[in-house]
């Protein structure tokens, strides 16, 4: 009799390597382990016969490195996209991905289910689940840090050892990471106490901003409808041009945060990111807009960028508003083309210049000095009509005060100096 399938979302790191070998132990399935890589530096290989080793029946590594950096992290860019105005979202864009390789792989094998390591406190695990449930709700979801009796990271290390599994992390090295092409991530260890600084020593893509150049670096970003296209004038691919800006702006420290996040489940995290090249491609991105879009495309726009942020954080990419909205993120970036130059030094990433053939900014209208585009005397009848509401309302309480239905309004006296 052929047993059921179960496709197990697999790195080989702690976590996975233990509910591989738990999957085995608890149901009467077949495990198939899926790695995605969406460019952790793992070896790959390894991880396979890892997996083997421990019991899979089948092992897939699924490179999705350049869908990832063209499909969902450009798209990010395009948006403005900032989780609570400080994190790029690494990790919440991968997710989603993550998910659909796993369906897809599901589909392909005939699997009834997928699993995952995801923890019962954090957001990945909606994250997996809603792509899931979104892309085929049929698949059963197996979540295990949700019901068995492993409660931490220790324990799971004592079931690794017990159970003769190699695992990459030791009590002394009990960090949470996450890695991809786009960012790092460090939680747990010590920095469950946001009291406690965060120690350099964690940094993997970046180095101590102390310790970078002391002479700045300049880049130049060139953009065609709000992708990144080229790097210091050379055309690039999406993952080619990610990785060699992380290079660059990771040498000089650029691109690491040390924050405290809302969790979609409601409780707070404390976080380390380095995000070099995302921190470089958000300022540049945002700096074409500034000059390439009206005022109230941009105010909007903001506004959209907040909500588009929250539904990336919660894992609802595939969801009716959130492709709604890249609908409307696209039409925007129509005119987004040009190139921006960007100085970076000791953890500084600033805007020097930027140019584009779509640009709204015009010298002769702005100048300070002699024009004959522009005629000031037409001021005073747009600030005549602008303030007309504020008149109106301000000779309305005067009249009021004076027939005497309204207290008067002290101001104070003047005091001259």
């Amino acid at each position: 009799m052929n047993k059921d399938k179960v496709v197990l979302a697999y790195s080989g790191g702690l976590d996975t390597s233990v509910i591989l070998t738990w999957l085995k132990e608890t149901y009467d399935m077949e495990v198939i382990a899926v790695c995605v890589d969406v460019g952790q530096k793992d070896d790959f290989e390894a991880v396979k016969k890892k997996a083997m080793e421990t019991g899979a029946i089948k092992a897939y590594v699924v490179d999705v490195k350049e869908e990832f950096v063209q499909d969902y992290l450009f798209q990010g860019i395009k948006s403005g996209a900032i989780y609570e105005e400080d994190y790029l979202m690494g990790t919440a864009y991968a997710r989603p991905l993550i998910a659909k390789k796993l369906v897809e792989v599901a589909e392909l094998e005939g699997a009834v289910a997928i699993a995952h390591g995801a923890t019962g406190k954090g957001n990945d695990q909606v994250r997996f689940e809603a792509g899931i449930k979104a892309l085929n709700p049929r698949l059963k979801i197996i979540a295990p840090w949700r019901f068995w009796n492993l409660k931490s990271r220790e324990d799971c290390i004592d079931y690794a050892i017990e159970h003769g599994i190699p695992i990459p992390v030791t009590k002394k090295d009990i960090y949470s990471r996450d890695e991809n092409v786009w960012h790092l991530s460090h939680e747990g260890g010590n920095l469950e106490n946001p009291w406690n600084e965060h120690d350099p020593s964690i940094y993997k893509l970046t180095v101590q901003p102390e310790k970078a150049p002391d002479v700045p670096t300049y880049v130049t970003v060139g953009f065609e409808e709000g992708v990144p296209v080229s790097l210091n004038g050379v055309k690039k691919g999406a993952l080619d041009l990610v990785l060699e800006l992380n290079e660059i702006a990771g040498a000089n420290g650029v691109g690491i945060i040390d924050i405290v996040e809302n969790r979609l489940v409601g409780m707070k995290s404390r976080g380390v990111y380095e995000t070099p090249a995302g921190t470089v491609l958000y300022q540049a991105h945002k700096a074409m807009e500034k000059l390439v879009l009206d005022r109230a495309t941009m105010s909007f726009k903001r506004t959209v960028a907040a909500r588009y942020s929250e539904l990336v954080y919660d894992g609802l990419l595939y969801s009716p508003l959130k492709l709604a909205l890249d609908a409307f993120i696209n039409e925007t970036q129509k005119v987004v083309t040009g190139e921006v130059k960007l100085k970076l030094f000791k953890g500084n990433c600033m805007v020097v210049a930027s140019k584009s053939d779509f640009t709204l900014y015009d010298e002769r209208y702005v100048t300070f000095g002699a024009d004959d585009v522009y005629n000031q005397q037409d001021a005073e009848g747009f600030i005549n009509l602008f303030t007309l509401s504020l008149k109106i309302g301000a000779i309305k309480r005067l009249e009021a005060e004076e027939a005497g239905k309204l207290e008067h309004e002290d101001k104070g006296e003047i005091k001259f100096v």
